[in-house]
């Protein structure tokens, strides 16, 4: 019985609905073969590779035509999965694309699992786990940004990054090493703690910034959720409206229309925005309006932003000091709105804070536009030429790194042993391997043979 990695798997590759045409992909060994079975034209184990040959794929038992195609031949390992891939292309309807499908499957083909093409390209060595994320960040991205962030991991930007960070690491762990096991090595540094503690700080410092950076990088893959509140009636549902330039949330000149959360999203200078409409937040005793405001005041928690709306035409009072007080400590803007009135609110101590709008006018989008990309992101505004990780694994491996190297250091103040400290190291450059899907100990140990020559 072939094991799973030996078959050759079948998947379609489009949608499945109704479209211009369907893209139905093999890859294993037997990929040409089985496509061959089944399709009336040149024959394709025979075709020169990454070329389209035109003809029909006929029914597997009764030879019948199904559908006129053009199908594509990469032969290994020149392919997305280094195995023999074949991708044919029919019309695309659903039941005709269903019906080559089951002939596939009949002809000896195995269901692909989801992802499975891309972990074949990842376990044949053609992709490292970095890139097989950045396909699926490239599917799920919903702005520019996201897809350049995306794109930097599909073009080895974030592998190269971590292979050169564990070069740095396994540098160390060479010396270490030969220290340890070769002391006899006159021609070889001597790594004592005092010589060891500036290599760590340096390193440690950098992936600090690489985690700093992936806090961006969030943002931009995954969206800041914004909380928008106030008081009733200062206009948070028209702010809502006036973001996503419809009408969205209903506004009425009756206090506490808004009873619960009103979730939408908008992309304002490529960031996505996940925004929440709130109840306004005011004492009352009606009890649906009170769970309202209770879950306002859960959203400014859970918020990455808030923006706290007060009516400038309305003097500041207590319950307007009250609720800046709640978002004093968290990122915020405050947006003055109803600016085309009279103001009598008195702002002048919030001045960097603040963003005139008028909702009703729509007047002042864009400075509000602009202030949330820069509160978010700083001055730089977006993402910068930088080395940005946004995938959740491969913060946390980082995350295991720094551990690690942060318990090195720790060691080195102790004035611990270096083979000690050498324990610590170690479990750095797994983590990090760990990122790109090279985590064994005999990687470790190629690298340390490649580097000294220590024996015959």
């Amino acid at each position: 019985m072939k094991k799973r990695y030996e078959e050759t798997i079948v998947g379609i590759a489009t949608g499945f609905s109704k479209g211009a045409i369907s893209i139905i992909r093999l890859s294993g060994d037997e990929a040409i073969k089985i496509a061959n079975s089944v399709f009336k034209g040149k024959n394709l184990e025979k075709v020169e590779s990454h070329t389209v040959s035109y003809g029909h794929i006929i029914d597997y038992k009764t030879r019948e035509p199904i559908d006129e195609v053009l199908v594509s031949v990469f032969k290994e390992p020149r392919t997305y999965t280094k195995e023999n891939v074949v991708e044919i292309n029919c019309h695309g309807g659903v039941f005709v694309t269903n019906q080559i499908y089951e002939n596939l499957l009949i002809a000896g083909a195995k269901p692909a699992e989801p992802g499975e093409f891309t972990k074949r390209a990842f376990l044949n060595g053609r992709i490292d786990l970095t890139k097989a994320e950045a396909v699926m960040d490239i599917i799920d991205a919903e702005n520019k940004n996201a897809v350049k962030l995306a794109n930097a991991g599909l073009s080895g930007k974030i592998a190269n990054t971590i292979r050169s960070l564990r070069q740095d690491v396994v540098n160390i762990l060479a010396v270490i090493s030969v220290n340890i096991d070769y002391p006899e090595y006159d021609d070889v540094e001597e790594l004592t703690n005092t010589e060891l503690l500036p290599k760590l700080i340096e390193i440690k410092q950098f992936i600090e910034n690489l985690l700093e950076n992936s806090k961006s990088a969030k943002y931009l893959k995954e969206g800041i959720n914004v909380a928008i509140i106030g008081k009733p009636n200062v206009g948070k549902s028209s702010l809502l409206n006036l973001l996503l330039g419809e009408s969205r949330a209903i506004v009425t000149d009756i206090p506490g229309t808004t009873r619960d959360i009103i979730e939408a999203k908008v992309n304002i200078n490529n960031i996505t925005l996940n925004l929440l409409d709130t109840a306004g937040i005011r004492s009352t005793t009606d009890i649906v309006e009170q769970i309202g405001v209770e879950k306002a005041k859960e959203s400014i928690n859970k918020a990455d932003l808030v923006l706290m709306v007060i009516d400038t035409s309305q003097v500041l009072d207590s319950e307007d000091l009250s609720l800046y007080n709640m978002v004093e400590g968290k990122p915020h803007i405050l947006i003055g709105n109803k600016s085309d009135l009279t103001k009598k609110a008195d702002l002048s101590l919030y001045n960097n804070e603040i963003v005139y709008i008028s909702a009703l006018k729509n007047e002042g989008l864009s400075n509000l536009e602009n202030k949330i990309t820069e509160v978010v992101f700083g001055e730089k505004g977006t993402i910068q030429d930088a080395t940005y990780i946004s995938n959740a694994r491969q913060v946390a491996k980082l995350n295991d790194a720094l551990n690690a190297l942060n318990e090195a250091i720790a060691k080195c103040y102790e004035q611990e042993y270096v083979d000690i400290i050498d324990i610590h190291i170690r479990e750095a450059y797994l983590a990090l391997g760990e990122i790109i899907g090279d985590g064994s100990i005999d990687s470790l140990i190629d690298e340390l043979f490649s580097k000294f020559c220590l024996g015959k």
